[in-house]
């Protein structure tokens, strides 16, 4: 598992300079330190600048094996954002780890940022030689 302030993510607009990531298995003993942590980034030079109600950020995309830990992580953190006055924001998030927080009722208390298609990811590196989405793409003989 690994929390790091992050130096932003893309399109993560300028007023918000505290983007979070969480990585790894989660485990219970690590989610005091992932809310303390978050607790310094805001009382911090950071959190200062942030915009009044302005969202806290947090990819969620390297989470192995969302679970109960990882959801109940979520809402702590999302209850430390509040707190101080800022929503918490998440990003990546994993088709099964939204269900989670969707049957324990928190993709209502926390936003969940839908993501565009990686970046950079070239064509044809989807399944059978297919575009990443699974379209079958057409190239013009010669190429």
């Amino acid at each position: 598992m690994s929390f790091a302030r992050g130096g932003g993510l893309p399109d993560v607009d300028g007023e918000n300079p505290i983007a979070l990531t969480v990585t790894g298995r989660l485990s219970r003993a690590v989610v005091p330190d992932l809310c303390a942590e978050l607790e310094r980034a805001l009382a911090g030079p950071r959190g200062a600048a942030l915009a009044p109600g302005a969202a806290v950020d947090c990819d969620v995309g390297g989470v192995l094996r969302p679970d109960l830990t990882a959801v109940e992580a979520v809402a702590r953190l999302g209850l430390v954002a509040r707190r101080a006055g800022h929503p918490l924001r998440l990003r990546r998030a994993e088709p099964e780890f939204r269900a989670l927080l969707d049957l324990v009722g928190l993709a209502d208390v926390v936003s969940l940022v839908e993501e565009a298609p990686e970046r950079g990811r070239a064509r044809g590196d989807g399944p059978e030689g297919g575009a990443a989405d699974g379209r079958r793409e057409r190239v013009p003989e010669g190429y």
